[in-house]
Formats: C-alpha cells, sequence, structure tokens
C-alpha cells in the first residue's frame, strides 16, 4: 500500500499541467502557423489553447 495517492500529490499535478501545457502550445502555435498567421497572433493562439486544455482536464473531478 503506498502511503501517498500518487495521482492527486501536488508535484504530479504540476508535471501534468507542464505536460498538457506544452502539447496545448504545439497544437494552437502549428495550427496558427498552418493558416499564416502573424507571429503575434501564433503566440497567442498557443497560449489560449494551452490555457483551454489545462483549465478543462484539469478541472475534472476524479
Amino acid at each position: 500500500m503506498r502511503p501517498y495517492d500518487r495521482d492527486n500529490c501536488a508535484f504530479c499535478r504540476l508535471m501534468r499541467s507542464l505536460a498538457f501545457t506544452g502539447v496545448g502550445m504545439g497544437l494552437g502555435c502549428g495550427t496558427a502557423y498552418l493558416v499564416g498567421a502573424s507571429q503575434q497572433n501564433i503566440y497567442l493562439s498557443g497560449i489560449v489553447v494551452a490555457a483551454i486544455i489545462v483549465s478543462g482536464l484539469m478541472g475534472k473531478k476524479y
């Protein structure tokens, strides 16, 4: 038996949110780059998509 809950520890949640942030930035920036957006809009769309993914996936109750 584990002395702590591995899925709900603070470090595990931090690492999961960093991973989903990277995936969101990749998806948002890649899509904006493919449609020919400016560099400022590419970064902005990456930040927005990352925020949506992190808040949507990390906010769920298990």
